[in-house]
């Protein structure tokens, strides 16, 4: 019951005794002896009335209520907390934090150790002109005999060239090494004389008869110049060999080379004019043997 309702209760109560405790015919504004008496009992009722009132409200709001609004009240704010908590773990993984549930990312350790981490590479020498020829009959021979796991790879060091011949330019692959060729293998007894006894070996390259290894960074070095873009002008010609011009505004002059670019594919020719020995540069084209 609110405070509305009890208001006009309380006033009917007090008027009820008002009405109780003064006689009919009495009246009290007269200036009876008896009204500070009944005043006295109207106060001390309407008092008593107070009193019920503001007992009957206190029981309205009983500690049970008030506890279960205070239980709602922090149910609430431990539902917030939650949502809070639950949103920073939410953008914590966003930003890249891995939870302690995740697994490790594999690292160089974790790797499987490969059987070609522990070869190396070696210089094996052969007849002039018979690299190609040693390189393809090895491999035949480690496919055919099971070698894959100790032979790993050959290279025969070539580059680019251009030739000129004949008045013709041609590339071609010009060795680098000529007479030799690179095995990166696992070296025992077994895998050495597979090598050593394929037709066109003559020995590997070492002190005494123990192969030395030549280390990776020498390896990648030569491979590094097999793939120059650029190729080289493989010349024909030597220097003091005497030629004839062929084309440009010289034709059909003899003269004598002295000096030769093979970067540029260059000829430097001395040409006698006025009976005076003149330079004039060349390309390997514009010039044929006598």
């Amino acid at each position: 019951m609110n405070d509305d309702t009890k208001k006009p209760i309380i006033e009917e109560q007090i008027e009820q005794t008002k009405s109780s405790e003064i006689p009919e015919g009495n009246d009290v504004s007269e200036g009876t002896e008896e009204a500070p008496v009944a005043e006295e009992k109207i106060e001390a009722k309407a008092e008593e009335i107070v009193e019920e009132v503001i007992e009957d409200k206190i029981e309205e709001s009983t500690p049970v209520e008030t506890a279960v609004e205070t239980t709602e009240e922090v149910k609430e704010e431990v539902d917030e907390a939650s949502g809070e908590i639950e949103q920073t773990e939410s953008s914590e993984i966003l930003e890249g934090e891995t939870p302690e549930s995740t697994e490790e990312a594999p690292t160089e350790k974790n790797k499987p150790h490969s059987p070609s981490d522990d070869a190396k590479w070696y210089i094996v020498h052969t007849y002039s002109g018979h690299e190609n020829k040693v390189s393809k009959s090895l491999k035949q021979r480690l496919e055919s005999m099971g070698f894959e796991d100790r032979i790993f790879d050959i290279i025969v060091p070539t580059r680019e060239t251009f030739k000129v011949s004949g008045g013709k330019k041609e590339t071609v692959k010009e060795k680098i090494f000529p007479g030799y060729v690179l095995v990166k293998m696992i070296l025992d007894d077994e895998s050495w004389l597979l090598v050593r006894t394929t037709q066109g070996v003559t020995a590997f390259i070492g002190a005494g008869n123990k192969p030395t290894p030549i280390s990776d960074k020498e390896v990648a070095a030569i491979q590094k110049f097999m793939a120059t873009e650029e190729p080289l002008y493989k010349a024909s010609f030597v220097v003091g060999e005497a030629v004839k011009i062929t084309d440009g505004p010289f034709t059909d002059f003899l003269g004598t080379i002295d000096n030769i670019d093979e970067a540029k594919g260059k000829l430097k020719v001395l040409v006698s004019i006025f009976g005076r020995e003149t330079p004039v540069e060349l390309d390997f084209l514009q010039v044929s043997k006598l």
